[in-house]
């Protein structure tokens, strides 16, 4: 079959093959040998629980702001599969990403036994076949899931970040840190840098790098970071095996941990800069020009709009510690939507202090719980409905879509109030797809 468009590829890859998910390397392995891909540059693969993307796209800005050609992979997207790729900063086009789409499904073909590809897979084969047909200097590839069996793993990486281990996916990964610490140890290399931006990592993780002899960087051991305030600004302070960077601005974007997302990025460059060496002037400009949508994004103007993509629990509670360092605001909106195999009532419980108005949603995937679902988990949360004539009443209100739950938040909300968007990418790509 002949496609035409990438739309007509994405099409194609939600419905040859059914399974979403379906772990392992022994299939995107095949295709990587009959491609022969490989790569000429050093490899950064992020792994984690939450803030990957965030610590993508911070090694991005300081690479790009280095003078290095850079090749970004993160999933997944918000408004546009093309968000995935991105080659010196710009999203690729789609003329730049048909033509790996048909190499993999002539790949796929040509084996004795095609073999089916979900679509992460499929996408991801394409977009490292893209990279490595680049004149780059470098290639940042974020995991999808867990890390061991994830497709990324099939190309071995100079350096390995793990941002942090927390319970999600657990029905792919495990259901305890120390085993979804042991999957995402997998990303780790024998001799290569491992960086572990968890406070308190699992033992598995420790263990697995000591049995490979990987590079250990440990936070608080290998490298660590101090905040503080000079004449009412807020300055920090990075400190490694053998580099200190003093008086850095903070990020540019917001949110708690961002701080250790860009110690965690920086760190991974000191540990690369025999061949990719950066000064600090390059990580001053990338702190301040680093770019990622959805993730603590407070949007300009009246009422305050905050688009977060927190997915589980650990994420939500980042958000809603992030929402009570905001301020006063009389009346929060909170349109939500999230996954069934998700821990909502954990997730729910962090917010409910900071919300009043619920504006629940339905998401376009059979993935989701229903909004019949999640307002039951609110009432059993003690979360009930009331009349809206006083500040202390709440309302929950269910809704097809984000963009008519955005739109019901939008209407009642004053200009003192705050919207927040969160739960999944689905409610955030939902209600950033209305702007447009």
């Amino acid at each position: 079959m002949v496609h035409v468009t990438l739309q007509d590829w994405l099409l194609y890859l939600e419905n040859v093959y059914p399974v979403s998910i379906d772990m392992g390397l022994v299939r995107v392995n095949c295709i990587k040998e009959v491609l022969d891909l490989r790569f000429n540059c050093p490899i950064i693969t992020v792994g984690g629980t939450n803030g990957k993307g965030s610590t993508c796209a911070i090694l991005e800005a300081i690479l790009l702001h280095a003078g290095y050609h850079v090749g970004c992979h993160t999933s997944p997207h918000l408004i546009e599969f093309n968000e995935r790729a991105r080659i010196n900063g710009l999203n690729a086009t789609n003329n730049e990403l048909l033509p790996h789409f048909a190499a993999i499904e002539s790949a796929r073909l040509s084996l004795p036994r095609p073999v089916p590809l979900t679509y992460f897979e499929f996408t991801i084969l394409a977009i490292m076949r893209l990279f490595a047909s680049q004149q780059l200097d470098a290639v940042i590839l974020e995991v999808g899931l867990g890390g061991r069996l994830d497709a990324v793993n099939i190309i071995n990486t100079d350096c390995a970040i793990i941002t942090n281990i927390d319970l999600d996916h657990q029905n792919y990964i495990g259901d305890t840190r120390e085993l979804i610490g042991h999957e995402k140890a997998g990303i780790l290399r024998p001799g290569k840098p491992a960086i572990i931006g968890d406070l308190l990592p699992p033992s598995s993780v420790i263990k697995y790098a000591q049995t490979i002899g990987a590079d250990l960087w440990l936070l608080n051991r290998d490298f660590y970071y101090k905040c503080y305030t000079v004449s009412g600004r807020r300055q920090w302070d990075y400190f490694g095996r053998s580099l200190k960077r003093s008086a850095l601005a903070y990020p540019v974007l917001l949110g708690e941990n961002q701080l250790l997302n860009a110690s965690v990025a920086i760190t991974a460059l000191e540990a690369l800069r025999e061949c990719l060496p950066v000064n600090a002037q390059d990580i001053r400009l990338g702190l301040a020009n680093v770019k990622l949508p959805g993730r603590f994004q407070v949007l300009p103007g009246r009422p305050v709009i905050v688009l977060d993509v927190a997915h589980n629990p650990h994420a939500t509670a980042v958000l809603a510690k992030n929402l009570a360092n905001m301020g006063y605001f009389q009346y929060t909106y909170l349109v939500f939507g999230a996954m069934s195999d998700k821990d909502i009532v954990s997730m729910l419980s962090y917010l409910k202090s900071n919300v009043n108005h619920w504006c629940i949603t339905e998401l376009p995937t059979s993935r989701a719980m229903s909004t019949i679902e999640i307002e039951q988990k609110l009432v059993t949360l003690g979360v009930t409905r009331g009349d809206c004539t006083t500040p202390l009443d709440v309302s929950i209100r269910r809704f097809k879509n984000p963009g008519l739950a955005y739109q019901d938040a939008l209407s009642r909300a004053s200009k003192n109030d705050r919207i927040v968007v969160s739960g999944s990418f689905y409610t955030v790509s939902g209600v950033m797809s209305f702007y447009k």
